[in-house]
């Protein structure tokens, strides 16, 4: 990267330093990723300031002292410093002075006669090329200066966020006939199985699915009997987890097991969320001819075993053998689920696991009702902005670990404290998003609005909070670089 016009040779050394700390930041940042990152940028720019102006037999290190010492007046947290940030920089620059120095005694004669063979030729000295950016690249990056950022998030949204209408229904079509034959199926198969009807979820049909239609939930209502059933909050179990619930058996002495379809998945007392879903994968992923269904639908149907979940792959047309089709396939997720009232339990053993017994309390209707409530009653963008952090995230490597539920959330908290949520505070909501989520990674924490004893980002390992802090950092200064 050029900094400047013209780069004496000395200032190669210094150059070395910046490239090792862009290169290896997340080598040098710890779990607190995000706040670190932001000093060791700081640090950067002012080693650049410093070396444009440095004269050769200046103390490299007692600038760089200086430096420091600016530096911990805008730190948000002094401590961070001695995770190891300011020892690395200061072994390196003094390493690059060293050689900086050594480099400037050698090619002083050289230098001196260049001058004066030029002096004598009186022709000008032509400078080293430099390296032009490419015509494409330097009009984007005009197009992008004349925009502004509430103008580049509008494009952003319509031109990646957003889907086609078409896309859209296109994909609930067939999610909609597969639905349909896995009904009739079970219905036939299994007549006295106890289900209510099947229908679609989710973000397909909630209108918030971003960048492409590739993945629906369909729905598979579990019918209990009130009087023989009884949901039990987290909290009250023995896993004292609050997303982790369990159905008990009771009156057993007056309904002995056999009463109910479903004693036949009893564990120890309890409905088994994991034998529901093995008994799924059997009666449905392993039984049904899906190459009929196929034929009928004109496009390839199959189930994806081996995994935690009940998932069907659908391709727009029939593949040949060994041939793939280029269009990107969608998957359906069948959910088996239990209601109760406004309590949705669903069958995710994925998230239960290790426990056989336990039903995950799902908070998407929740959230997702919220947010369609404060943006009706003030015609707010809240989920405008969720779908573009949405859509930014699943686009960029380092944030695609973070996954939808952070993002409502977040915005969810926000909405305590902020008002203004119309269309034309689009760009601000947006930057505040950003600079929210670093706070909520330097913590570690980001507790759920439903249930705050749930921590959002607990599953995110050390490494994947570090690549988020680094790209949410430069972000809070450029915030083009997370839509490109």
């Amino acid at each position: 990267m050029n900094f400047q016009g013209g780069r004496r040779r000395g200032e190669d050394g210094i150059a070395v330093v910046i490239d090792f700390l862009l290169s290896n930041a997340r080598l040098v940042l710890g779990v607190g990723g995000a706040a670190m990152l932001g000093i060791a940028t700081l640090a950067v720019k002012r080693l650049i300031e410093r070396a444009g102006r440095a004269a050769d037999d200046e103390k490299v290190e007692q600038k760089m002292a200086e430096s420091w010492e600016e530096l911990s007046l805008v730190s948000a947290s002094p401590t961070l410093i001695k995770k190891g940030i300011k020892g690395v920089v200061m072994k390196h620059v003094a390493k690059a002075t060293r050689q900086q120095k050594g480099i400037n005694r050698l090619s002083a004669t050289e230098s001196f006669q260049t001058k004066t063979q030029t002096d004598l030729s009186q022709q000008p000295q032509m400078s080293s090329p430099e390296v032009q950016p490419k015509p494409e690249s330097k009009s984007k990056r005009l197009q992008l200066c004349v925009l502004s950022l509430q103008e580049r998030l509008q494009q952003y949204y319509h031109t990646r966020a957003a889907l086609a209408p078409q896309e859209v229904q296109r994909a609930q079509s067939v999610a909609l006939e597969i639905c349909t034959e896995i009904q009739g199926f079970l219905h036939s198969r299994l007549p006295d199985m106890p289900l209510g009807e099947m229908s679609l979820g989710g973000s397909l049909l909630d209108d918030l699915q971003v960048v492409s239609a590739d993945h629906a939930c369909l729905l598979v209502p579990l019918q209990l009997e009130a009087s023989l059933w009884r949901l039990i909050p987290g909290e009250e179990t023995l896993l004292t987890h609050p997303l982790h619930w369990m159905v008990r058996r009771i009156n057993l002495e007056y309904f002995p097991r056999g009463r109910s379809y479903w004693d036949r998945y009893l564990v120890g007392g309890y409905l088994s969320a994991e034998a529901v879903v093995n008994m799924f994968s059997k009666a449905v992923m392993e039984t049904i001819n899906w190459p009929s269904i196929s034929s009928t639908l004109d496009c390839l149907v199959r189930p994806v075993l081996g995994g935690p979940d009940l998932r069907i792959e659908i391709r727009p047309g029939e593949e040949t053998e060994g041939a793939e089709s280029t269009d990107p396939p969608l998957f359906i997720t069948m959910l088996p689920l239990l209601r109760e009232e406004d309590v949705v339990l669903t069958c995710q053993t994925e998230l239960t696991s290790p426990w056989v017994n336990a039903w995950h309390l799902s908070l998407y209707p929740w959230e997702t009702q919220r947010l369609a409530q404060l943006d009706t009653a003030d015609g707010g963008c809240r989920r405008h902005t969720l779908k573009i952090l949405k859509a930014v995230c699943k686009l960029n490597p380092a944030l695609r670990s973070l996954e939808a539920a952070p993002l409502a959330n977040l915005i969810l908290h926000l909405s305590d404290s902020e008002s203004d949520w119309s269309e034309g505070s689009l760009h601000v909501r947006v930057q505040q998003c950003i600079t929210e989520l670093i706070g909520y990674l330097e913590q570690g924490a980001l507790h759920s609005y439903f249930k705050p004893a749930v921590n959002l980002l607990s599953g995110l390992s050390e490494d994947q909070v570090d690549q988020m802090g680094f790209m949410l950092y430069c972000a809070v200064s450029e915030p083009e670089i997370l839509l490109i």
